[in-house]
């Protein structure tokens, strides 16, 4: 269930707020200003931040500038009345995801916020924009530093930009990465996940509209371009646009210029376009679903990052670095890793990439009880051996009287898995239900393991 922080000063308007967002299925908290937000962010977390911008004592300005260093990853929804618009815009330049103004319609406030929770679950700000971007894309291979020369040559120059790749690879860290090395580094970065917008939405995302354009249009809105003039746009998901909507924003790649839904004025911007997307744009444009000369416009420079089993040398670099990032952020020691730990890694297939390498990482550490991340830290998915490259190497020649590295390594995993879930039920008290969810695995399929291994289900009716 997603997790939405609600922060307003005006006690009616907080419950008024929460009320109306429980209704719509959302998990909601509530602080009266910034610094019992800031509170509840380290304390709980939150999926979408919804907040007032003027408070008393911590407004909402510094409250969006420690989300955006501390939880890059979680949306600022901004609620501003019309005498502080230009804050508000000046807030979505700094990294607010959008904002609504008072006062507002119920149904535009849904949409913004579930806008939101879409990008949330896409990952759509899960890098940190700190000035370091360049310095913070882990890789020593062969393909990364040629991405490497390219971003180098590139980041400085006014043309578009197009990174392919897998999901999980890094997109979204290489163009904060080209704007940052560029001489529009001061100016905004806005970014915005094609596949987190309703198609109906998009001309209006992109564009923004004028007062009265549609059904709940009670003020006008600078759209993404808008926002990101003389700085940079990053449209992720590029192929999820309608191609309706392709013939506009090719219009505004060769003119600089738009109108406004709604509106007879025209725009001009000057923006620097950087688009990126997981899909074969060239398939998409025999399927009839991309313009091919939207494509042609896009692909002036062209980055595709290579998926994470194509480069394992960097695994260890990687392991080093998301160490050292969940130490601070979990308050943990670890060391390193073992040897034997990371040849599983290094022979995983790693079908989520750096993404998925991440969140293993952030598992381990939570899991480690020495000074390194050993075999029993790993989750299942890791340490079974039957599939992917690892299997090859199991299964290959031993001598006479060796056990083969498979058995050894199947029969030693047992024994860990063993340890791990006998731990999680003595630190949730036997509550099968909460020792499932710190394995990150099934009720059903703790139940099942438990019953493998000898262990006792005394909890029947924990749910």
């Amino acid at each position: 269930m997603t997790k939405v922080l609600v922060v307003d000063d005006e006690a009616n308007l907080r419950k008024v707020l929460a009320a109306m967002l429980r209704k719509e299925g959302y998990d909601v908290a509530v602080a009266a200003d910034g610094a019992q937000a800031i509170a509840e962010l380290e304390k709980n977390g939150a999926d979408v931040v919804v907040t007032d911008l003027v408070m008393p004592q911590t407004g909402g300005m510094e409250l969006l500038k420690q989300v955006t260093v501390n939880h890059p990853e979680v949306p600022v929804i901004i609620i501003t009345a019309h005498g502080t618009v230009d804050s508000a815009v000046e807030a979505i330049k700094l990294g607010a995801f959008d904002y609504v103004t008072k006062p507002f319609e119920q149904a535009e406030l849904q949409v913004v916020v579930a806008k939101a929770a879409r990008t949330h679950q896409a990952n759509l700000r899960d890098v940190r924009r700190d000035g370091r971007a360049r310095a913070a894309i882990v890789g020593e291979s062969a393909q990364m530093q040629d991405i490497f020369k390219v971003i180098d040559k590139v980041a400085d120059s006014p043309s578009t930009v197009l990174i392919t790749g897998e999901s999980g690879t890094g997109k979204e860290l290489i163009a904060t990465a080209l704007h940052d090395g560029s001489s529009r580094r001061d100016k905004p970065l806005i970014k915005i996940n094609c596949a987190a917008i309703p198609k109906d939405l998009m001309e209006s995302e992109l564009f923004g509209y004028e007062r009265g354009a549609f059904t709940g249009a009670v003020t006008s809105k600078p759209g993404r371009f808008e926002l990101a003039d003389l700085g940079t746009l990053f449209l992720d998901e590029i192929a999820e646009i309608p191609v309706e909507m392709q013939v506009k924003l090719l219009r505004v790649l060769q003119e600089s210029e738009f109108e406004r839904v709604g509106g007879i004025k025209t725009t001009r911007v000057d923006v620097r376009l950087v688009a990126a997307t997981n899909r074969n744009l060239e398939e998409e444009i025999e399927a009839g679903r991309f313009r091919k000369d939207l494509y042609y416009r896009l692909n002036v420079v062209p980055i595709t990052l290579p998926s994470l089993r194509e480069r394992k040398s960097d695994i260890p670099k990687l392991c080093s670095h998301f160490i050292e990032k969940y130490n601070q952020r979990l308050n943990k020691k670890i060391v390193g890793i073992a040897p034997e730990a990371l040849a599983l890694l290094q022979g995983y297939a790693w079908p989520g990439n750096i993404r998925e390498l991440e969140n293993l990482m952030e598992r381990a550490l939570l899991f480690a009880d020495g000074p390194n991340i050993e075999i029993k830290d790993l989750p299942d998915s890791v340490r079974a051996p039957s599939q992917g490259a690892s299997a090859s190497s199991a299964d290959s020649t031993h001598a006479p009287g060796e056990t083969p590295l498979k058995e050894m390594v199947k029969a030693k995993a047992a024994e860990l898995e063993k340890e791990l879930i006998t731990k999680a039920l003595e630190e949730t008290e036997g509550n099968v239900t909460r020792a499932a969810k710190l394995l990150q695995i099934s009720r059903k399929s703790l139940q099942t393991k438990m019953k493998e291994f000898g262990l006792r289900d005394d909890s029947p009716a924990d749910e």
